[in-house]
């Protein structure tokens, strides 16, 4: 026994010293204890944290279910960033993995036999660590779940061609690769792995992962037919009730959209026999109702009543409401679906996705039903509710924006029209009608009250709960976000419509916009004299910063409301007195009123023409207007819309009439000017060539310096396109000609008016910020520049007291720049960031290189940082431009090399061009270093002789590692190397 102890100690210590070859050597013992010591060391950590960080990925995760809810949890936005310290734990441990045992050197060949297919592929691979390719795949999926689809692709796009020649891994990669490339959207990327994946041999042990792939990709590509099977493989595949469960939900929503409800009514069954969570099984439940409600429409209302009553449920009341609509609107009976839709917006306890979507529908009912106003509340409030990346969020967007602005004039009219008319009443109905509307107030007001003592009482009960049972309530109840006795205002309904009424009280109706309060939005002080500053002319900043609010008609100045007397009752809501007080019974408080409506009638009428389409409503607000008010000021205005819309609807009849209204009663209108014009008809049809063509010839004699020909095409401007889309252009560039000529206050007063009339041209910034240094202080002198060139423009125009001047530092030995600038759409940004990440990753496997992207006068550009001297970041560019794909991909860009001190400077004090002047006459003559800098790791990690890697198993615990293993003297005497954050997914379920 003690000789087959000594042998084995022999051989043990002869094992361990092959261990201690370096990957530079590849023998069948060199390779053996390097992929032991990857798989029990480093790895085994790394899948631990993996897996833990997908079990709090899929106890965090919540899905949105009035929509179709993603194959991959990952796929929802909100839940990206659960369990990204564990990602980020395995993408270390991983990359680790990778560095330290990744075996590259080829094994020795001994000669005398002849080499077979399977020796030659042997030989020409590229890594001979057969367990490496886990530590790989850890990789990738780590930064697939962590939401780094980009950094995964890169990495499973290496991964395929690191194992080109070995069907399984390559499988494997390929098929993770197509998984990122549709988390991104790029469908066309994903469609050409999966067709070159299809006609080369699948490897068995990949079927599953390509299962996934190919389910994902027919889903997002809608072929609904062909997902089914494979959607069916991958329920099979799934081993978490959990995530099971949502599939068979996925399936269910898929069924329905193919029209087979009844196994779209199975496959929802089928979730809650997984026994999910409750918020799971409860969609589940609600789903069911919908799909089987055709022919029964009746019962099951009558179950999502039930649903309501439970008390389970409370939470989820808006969703339960939103079922029922769906069902009322199936049985075309909007009016039922509307009060269901309704009733969840005011049973709702949480400001969440469900409540935006309800919102949404509600409102595009009432868009539907031209009630505007009641769309304007709906989609005001949903479109803080729902996610930007939604395809018909930017039409929600729109529609909100538009009603912002049509709404304030129709309610106006509806409340001056019904003051004038209580005005009218006998006295005892126009009390009545008072009296009705403070009954009702009173009775909101009670409901208020009670919900808030409901609220009360249930943030009493939780808080007793929580003291009493520790939160064992919590492991019984569904859990919930924002209940009704959550801490955060805005889950708390009545807080935000008190809150909400509060505001308009005291603020009125504002648009949602920077600068509310502000009465001069520019940046310019228009008030302020343009010449030297004396004591009379400056403005406080108290003036210039004034509230808005007699200009937005909130609190209204003028006569249309007597004055709140002094006394109490006039002030209560409660009262008669306060709404009395506010009824026009004298004639200069109806005229004012009447002047209200009839610039309501104008402005909405338009709103309705020209941004809404709707030219019936829009007929009828400009008709009210010119038959109910023939005295207004602005009736020309009136007349010229009906001429424009009766010329849309084809009746011309009708326009002539109204433009011969427009010659004989308002002669002097401009508008009469515009329609008598005898090029109207050319300019209406080729206005805008013309306009662009002679902003062109200006454009061009401006840079010309023949300031004539510039005034001339000025003055053509302003008689043939007095509207036009470059009028702002014109009269900037009339006013630069004029500072030329020597002109200063003539320039000076084209700017102001640019600024004044046309605040949202391109050219108004520019010129407001001229004619604010002015105010400031600052001369204006003369000089050339080119309006269209970003490369040449810089932000100084005007000659300041200050004689500090920033310089450029000619400095090589700091830290530099990579960048590449290109034209807005001109470039896909997203491919170029991806396959810049990818070249970094690809090629610089020691150093992490930031990338970002930024904008800049008109320009896209992205950043390429982590450069500490510029011999590397020149190293960097030449390296680049060296790879022939890159240089062709880069084609459209422009490339600079600039330190972190000179990126600043950029634009304001020296355009791009003077850069690169500065560039060629500093920086290019300098002498480089030939040293390869860039395989140089950023920071060095210094080993003692002590600190061999340690052969011991990790733990269970997942505390030992090759790392963990050291005393803290040994730790300290590293200095640790950064390593970049990376993301991923993985399917251990």
């Amino acid at each position: 026994m003690r000789r087959i102890a000594y042998t084995l100690t022999v051989i043990a210590i002869a094992l361990l010293t092959m261990a201690g070859c370096s990957t530079q050597k590849n023998t069948a013992g060199t390779r053996w204890w390097h992929s032991f010591n990857a798989r029990y060391n480093i790895y085994y950590n790394g899948k631990q944290a993996f897996i833990e960080g997908n079990l709090e990925k899929e106890k965090g995760n919540r899905d949105n279910y009035t929509e179709q809810i993603p194959l991959y949890m990952v796929g929802n936005k909100a839940s990206r960033d659960i369990g990204k310290g564990q990602y980020d734990r395995a993408i270390e441990k991983a990359e680790k993995d990778i560095r330290r045992h990744s075996i590259k050197a080829k094994p020795e060949w001994k000669g005398g036999k002849r080499k077979t297919d399977k020796d030659k592929e042997w030989l020409g691979r590229k890594e001979y660590n057969p367990f490496l390719w886990k530590a790989w795949m850890l990789l990738g999926k780590s930064q697939f779940q962590k939401g780094d689809f980009d950094e995964a692709a890169a990495t499973f796009s290496y991964m395929a061609r690191l194992y080109q020649t070995q069907p399984k891994e390559n499988g494997l990669a390929r098929a993770w690769l197509a998984k990122c490339y549709l988390e991104l959207d790029w469908l066309y990327d994903a469609e050409d792995v999966i067709r070159n994946m299809s006609r080369d041999s699948m490897h068995f042990s990949t079927v599953k992962d390509w299962d996934y792939t190919y389910a994902d990709y027919y889903i997002r590509t809608k072929d609904y037919q062909k997902a089914v099977p494979y959607l069916r493989k991958v329920i099979k595949h799934e081993r978490r009730h959990q995530q099971k469960a949502r599939e068979w939900f996925l399936m269910g929503q898929i069924q329905k959209e193919l029209g087979n409800n009844a196994e779209s009514e199975r496959a929802f069954g089928k979730v809650v026999g997984c026994h999910p969570s409750y918020e799971l099984e409860f969609n589940a439940r609600i789903a069911q109702t919908e799909v089987m409600a055709k022919g029964n429409a009746k019962a099951m209302i009558s179950r999502l009543k039930r649903m309501a009553s439970n008390d389970n449920n409370k939470d989820y009341l808006d969703q339960v409401y939103y079922a029922m609509g769906n069902i009322h609107l199936m049985q075309r009976d909007t009016m039922k679906a509307i009060a269901a839709y309704e009733k969840g917006n005011e049973k709702a306890t949480r400001s969440g996705i469900e409540k935006g979507v309800l919102l949404l529908t509600l409102g595009n009912l009432y868009w539907q039903l031209e009630r505007y106003n009641d769309a304007q509340r709906c989609y005001g409030e949903a479109i803080g509710l729902l996610d930007k990346d939604r395809k018909d969020y930017e039409e929600l967007s729109q529609r909100s924006k538009v009603l912002d602005e049509l709404v304030p004039h129709t309610d106006a009219i509806h409340l001056q029209d019904s003051l004038l008319e209580l005005a009218d009443m006998p006295e005892a109905k126009r009390l009545e009608a008072i009296d009705r509307v403070i009954k009702e107030l009173k009775r909101k007001e009670k409901e208020a009250r009670d919900a808030e003592k409901m609220a009360e009482v249930e943030r009493q009960l939780q808080k007793n709960q929580a003291v009493g049972q520790r939160g064992n309530m919590q492991q019984n109840r569904p859990a919930t976000q924002g209940q009704t006795g959550g801490a955060w205002y805005f889950y708390n309904p009545t807080a935000v419509s008190q809150g909400k009424t509060t505001f308009q009280r005291q603020w009125g109706q504002r648009q949602n916009a920077d600068n509310w309060q502000r009465l001069n939005q520019t940046v310019v002080n228009m008030a302020a004299s343009g010449e030297e500053k004396s004591e009379g002319s400056e403005l406080s900043e108290n003036a210039e910063l004034s509230d808005s609010l007699a200009a937005q008609g909130a609190v209204p100045k003028d006569s249309t409301q007597t004055a709140a007397p002094a006394d109490t009752l006039a002030n209560d809501p409660h009262n008669r007195e306060y709404y009395l007080a506010q009824i026009p019974f004298s004639d200069d408080q109806k005229a004012a009123s009447h002047a209200i409506i009839q610039e309501a009638l104008l402005q909405s009428g338009i709103i309705f023409k020209d941004r809404l389409d709707n030219l019936k409503l829009s007929e009828k607000q400009l008709l009210r207007l010119t038959k109910d008010y023939p005295e207004y000021e602005n009736l020309d205005d009136a007349w010229y819309h009906l001429f424009l819309l009766y010329s849309r609807l084809g009746k011309h009849d009708i326009a002539e009439a109204c433009l011969s209204h427009l010659k004989a009663e308002h002669a002097e209108s401009e508008w009469t000017t515009l329609l008598s014009d005898p090029y109207y008809a050319d300019n209406a049809r080729f206005g805008t060539h013309i306009e662009d063509s002679l902003y062109a010839a200006t454009y061009a004699a401006f840079k010309a310096d023949q300031f004539d020909e510039v005034a001339g095409n000025a003055r053509i401007s302003a008689d043939r396109f007095p509207m036009g889309e470059h009028r702002a252009k014109f009269i900037f560039i009339d006013g630069l000609s004029r500072l030329n000529n020597g002109d200063a206050n003539g320039c000076l007063e084209q700017l102001k008016e640019v600024v004044e009339k046309h605040p949202k041209s391109e050219v108004a910034e520019m010129a407001g910020m001229i004619v604010k240094g002015v105010q400031e202080g600052r001369r204006l002198h003369g000089g050339k520049f080119d309006i269209g060139d970003v490369w040449s423009r810089r932000d100084i125009t005007l000659t300041a007291d200050s004689t500090k001047v920033d310089t450029l530092s000619a400095d090589p030995n700091q830290k530099f720049i990579f960048m590449l600038i290109y034209e807005p759409d001109s470039v896909d940004q997203n491919q170029l960031l991806f396959e810049i990440a990818r070249y970094n990753f690809t090629n610089f496997l020691v150093r992490n290189f930031e990338i970002t992207t930024d904008e800049d006068q008109g320009l896209q550009r992205m950043l390429i940082s982590g450069f500490l001297s510029y011999d590397e970041a020149l190293q960097y560019a030449r390296q680049l431009y060296a790879n022939e794909v890159m240089a062709e991909k880069l084609a459209l860009c422009r490339s600079l090399v600039i330190s972190e001190v000179n990126l600043p400077l950029l634009g304001v004090q020296f355009s791009y061009d003077d850069y690169e002047q500065f560039y060629e006459d500093i920086f290019v003559p300098m002498k480089t270093s030939d040293d390869k800098l860039l395989i140089r790791p950023e920071d060095i990690e210094i080993l003692d002789p002590e600190d061999i890697p340690s052969t011991k198993k990790a733990s269970p615990d997942g505390d030992d590692d090759e790392d963990d293993d050291e005393e803290p003297q040994q730790k300290n005497k590293k200095k640790k190397k950064q390593t970049k954050d990376f993301d991923f997914d993985e399917d251990f379920w």
